[in-house]
């Protein structure tokens, strides 16, 4: 049964104005306005909050984001795709924080405006660095939270992320333009997520090629090796071939990693 993206809502992220403005609201234009796009189903508890990636320079919202949503609403389950702010030095004050500050009011607003029984996060490259920092630093607030909802995802599913800022392995182009040319050394700590992992980092779905030659897959792996040492339930589809961006369907492999994902999530929720 296909729902082809029933009842797509828009959802303005902060209606009453963007935090850490540089300029009035009046004065933001569309580009920069960050926004929820809600695909919901009727009585459905289980939700997703999909944020495509870009490198940190554009946000992929179809090809990562609305076939993506799509897929998740024909296994019955609510799905959430992030618009989320680029971290753009002249519009916003502590800019590298604007993508994950999105996502954690998106979070909010989930939980808060849909109440589901669980809600997962997946991100796709710079996305997937975004999903990987709001299940790491999930009690680091950027945002209110006066009733004091959880942040926490029950899931993660990270496809080619992007996970570490520190050198050979960062990807430079998601770092120049996240953190700067120059970044201190606290923000590249922060933002490398193999070392934000603990024992309470939500259980994680890892996918990538092995040929990636963009986010190589050693991202991953290095991810992998942190959940492993803490003891996080996890599991991970690499796939041979097919080099990054793919989004649902590796063209270059017959099997799909959406199909392994929806198995392994019927052992956790």
């Amino acid at each position: 049964m296909s729902y082809y993206l029933l009842n797509q809502q828009r959802i303005a992220l902060y209606p009453d104005g963007i935090p850490n403005s540089r300029f009035d609201q009046a004065d933001i234009s569309v580009e920069n306005q960050p926004m929820l796009y809600a695909y919901e189903l009727e009585k459905a508890k289980k939700a997703v909050l999909i944020i495509p990636g870009g490198g940190y320079a554009r946000v992929a919202l179809q090809h990562e984001g609305e076939a993506v949503a799509q897929r998740f609403q024909e296994e019955g389950c609510q799905a959430f795709v992030l618009y989320y702010r680029l971290p753009k030095k002249e519009w916003w004050h502590d800019a590298e924080y604007a993508p994950l500050e999105d996502a954690q009011r998106a979070m909010l607003l989930i939980r808060e405006l849909y109440a589901p029984d669980s809600l997962g996060v997946v991100g796709f490259s710079a996305g997937g660095h975004i999903a990987a920092a709001v299940a790491n630093h999930y009690d680091n607030m950027h945002i209110a939270n006066p009733k004091g909802l959880s942040l926490k995802p029950d899931f993660s599913v990270l496809v080619y992320p992007v996970i570490t800022m520190k050198a050979p392995l960062a990807h430079k182009g998601s770092v120049n333009n996240l953190l700067g040319e120059y970044p201190p050394a606290e923000c590249v700590a922060y933002f490398s997520l193999e070392e934000q992992v603990t024992k309470e980092t939500p259980p994680t779905f890892l996918v990538h090629a092995k040929d990636d030659y963009v986010v190589p897959i050693a991202h991953s792996l290095v991810y992998k090796d942190s959940l492993a040492s803490y003891d996080v339930p996890h599991a991970s589809f690499f796939y041979e071939t097919g080099g990054h961006g793919f989004g649902l369907t590796n063209k270059t492999d017959t099997h799909l990693w959406i199909d392994d994902l929806f198995t392994w999530l019927d052992t956790l929720i």
